[in-house]
């Protein structure tokens, strides 16, 4: 997510769309703060580790998802306290639920800079939530334990606004092996993919356990994507950034010989540290490296599968004017071009054009309508809110804006205004129930709820 830390960094950074100047920049571009390194790509880090295995006791095994077919962050600058109860308006429009018909509830505050919240799919009704300087904390019954599950801050680089602890994904089989996976920019900027596994207390994970499974050298200090989230197929998917700075300099949302600026599909569970799954798009190709599925990203921060459909909604963080959301369906055999840095958004971008060869998105927002930093959500699929079944939930880190997303039954997806809020939406997340719950990177977690009658 391009920007939606650096809002917070105001002076001297907040140029032309909330991010840190970079003393170069074109009048033209969004300026963004980096220093330039010599950029190289390290796949994997090859040391196996020796820890040995522990014995713990996992939580009774959930229903498993459903099956899809295998297809062909943070500056030091303080953030405000959370209210307890975020301000929420409500905009109405046709044909969709009413937005009066909800509100957000506060779960817990008192969080560190929190980045993304999920569950363990392990029946405990567990949540887990990445503080970006390096921490997992637990919300068991409603209480934010006060042990961490997993404390890595000695190893994570958090002093970037885009840098840190920036999500982490359970194995689907994670009742039975108890592992997880991790993305964070290490004390160098780097990026890091990294596997740990559960103690025999299953709220404290294995701190020793850790072995690095995919190592990516940031050339700029933004744009580190940071999504991990297993698809329906039993893969693990990984959101890069194209880089950083502005405009992609090097290009990289259009080369296949860098994993920058795209979505990558792994297998961890066939090889050591992690096999290609053998329908990536470009794995026969020699001039592209095997791990990507799609490319022509800017910075996917968040992306998520609709457990019901198996559907990938994509929300790519855009340039000086436009945010999208892009969309690939349970059916694709991958390799989609979303178009950076030739477009952002519908519109041309530099010395780009509109090609028959890009994938366009299925929404998007100017700044002017409100935001500069596109925040993906959910479909949400859980049974307390039916009347917003189906509907693609995302917002805006720097205006708290959120909206919904469905296609209609003719075809186009129609897009609508949901709730004003005065969150700082980092992330949004889902429980086991498939519930929906907002990050406000201020230190809150917030479930949405039918408001009272």
């Amino acid at each position: 997510m391009s920007r939606w830390f650096r809002f917070l960094a105001l002076f001297p950074f907040l140029v032309a769309a909330c991010r840190p100047a970079l003393p170069s920049a074109s009048p033209t571009e969004k300026p963004e703060a980096a220093t330039a390194r010599v950029p190289t790509i390290t796949p994997t880090d090859m040391l196996a580790s020796s820890t040995p295995s522990p014995t713990f006791t996992p939580f009774p095994s959930p229903t498993p998802p459903p099956t899809r077919a295998p297809s062909p962050m943070a500056t030091s600058t303080p953030l405000p306290a959370p209210s307890p109860t975020p301000t929420v308006e409500h905009a109405r429009p046709p044909a969709v639920p009413n937005p009066g018909d909800y509100q957000l509830a506060l779960v817990v505050k008192g969080l560190q800079k929190p980045t993304y919240l999920t569950h363990a799919g392990d029946g405990s009704g567990r949540l887990f939530i990445t503080e970006q300087v390096g921490r997992i904390r637990i919300v068991a019954n409603g209480r934010l334990l006060p042990e961490p599950f997993l404390d890595i801050t000695s190893l994570v680089g958090s002093r970037g606004s885009e840098q840190g602890l920036l999500s982490v994904a359970f194995h689907p089989q994670y009742p039975r092996n108890g592992y997880f996976f991790v993305n964070y920019t290490d004390r160098d900027g780097d990026t890091v993919v990294a596997r740990y596994r559960v103690s025999a207390d299953p709220h404290l994970a294995d701190p020793g356990s850790g072995t690095v499974l995919l190592t990516v050298d940031q050339p700029y200090a933004n744009h580190n994507g940071g999504q991990l989230q297993f698809g329906p197929d039993g893969y693990l998917y990984i959101g890069m950034g194209d880089g950083g700075s502005a405009g992609d300099p090097q290009n990289n949302g259009q080369r296949l010989d860098t994993l920058l600026g795209k979505l990558l599909r792994l297998d961890v569970d066939s090889a050591y540290p992690y096999a290609v799954p053998p329908d990536n798009p470009f794995r026969a190709r020699p001039d592209a490296r095997p791990e990507i599925w799609a490319f022509g990203l800017r910075n996917p921060w968040r992306f998520s599968f609709d457990r019901a459909t198996g559907d990938l909604y994509i929300a790519d963080v855009g340039q000086n004017a436009y945010e999208e959301v892009d969309f690939q369906p349970a059916q694709s055999r991958g390799g989609e071009n979303y178009g950076w840095n030739l477009m952002e958004g519908n519109h041309p971008y530099g010395r780009g054009r509109p090609s028959p060869d890009l994938t366009v998105p299925v929404a998007e927002y100017a700044h002017a309508e409100g935001g500069c930093s596109v925040t993906g959500g959910y479909v949400y699929r859980g049974a307390r809110l039916p009347d917003l079944n189906g509907f693609y939930i995302f917002g805006d880190y720097c205006s708290g804006l959120t909206w919904t997303l469905r296609r209609a039954e003719t075809g186009e997806w129609e897009r609508h205004l949901f709730l004003r809020t005065n969150l700082r939406i980092s992330s949004f997340g889902e429980d086991e129930a498939g519930e929906l719950y907002v990050v406000d990177h201020a230190g809150a977690i917030y479930r949405l709820e039918a408001a009272p009658r």
